[in-house]
């Protein structure tokens, strides 16, 4: 990532709340915790009834899904690139906006996950393409964003979410991808900034015509 202005601040700290939580979570998980941690943050039990739970007022449960972590190179690829791309949006518009990103992009890619297969999955990477998304668009839209992704980052992503959703993974290692929550959280991020960027432009010209 290239930036006109100085280097990130180290302590983003809704940044490393997500990780920490997520770390947390991991952790318990795998201390025997499982039954303890894993249902109440799951989506929901139930494919039929249709989300239940939510329905009855357990609203957490459509983002929580996205602290659940189901091995380390799941864990570790997710909290690196929430670390990478949450605090440069932390850094550059603040907690406030990171906050309302991240429950769109969270929300978004768990229900689109949820109706096409069921409430068993989850992880951060449906966020962090919504983080992907919408730092890309903000950096090519919204000149006030000072920060411009590297090419190498944008195909990386891009290449990885292809990748994905060729099924290699699955069919050769056994892992299963989201592929449905990256994709809705790669949508809800772009078309979150091109809302921001519009925003953005509006005040702009506001502004210049008093």
């Amino acid at each position: 990532m290239d930036s006109r202005y100085l280097e990130i601040p180290k302590t983003p700290p809704l940044t490393i709340s997500l990780v920490a939580v997520s770390i947390i979570i991991y952790l318990m998980m795998n201390l025997g915790l499982q039954n303890l941690v894993i249902a109440p943050l799951l989506i929901s039990k139930f494919i039929q009834p249709t989300l239940p739970e939510i329905l009855s007022g357990e609203i957490w449960r459509l983002f929580t899904p996205m602290f659940l972590h189901f091995g380390i190179f799941h864990i570790v690829f997710n909290m690196l690139w929430t670390w990478e791309l949450g605090r440069l949006v932390e850094w550059r518009q603040g907690i406030w906006l990171l906050g309302s990103l991240t429950l769109v992009a969270s929300i978004v890619a768990n229900l689109a996950q949820y109706f096409v297969s069921g409430p068993l999955f989850g992880g951060m990477s449906g966020v962090i393409y919504g983080y992907f998304g919408y730092v890309w668009v903000q950096s090519l839209s919204n000149p006030r964003f000072g920060v411009r992704l590297n090419p190498a980052i944008v195909k990386l992503m891009l290449g990885w979410f292809a990748i994905c959703w060729t099924g290699l993974l699955e069919k050769f290692f056994g892992i299963a991808v989201a592929n449905t929550a990256h994709t809705a959280g790669l949508a809800s991020g772009i078309a979150f900034s091109l809302i921001v960027s519009g925003i953005v432009r509006t005040n702009s010209r506001s502004r210049r015509a008093y």
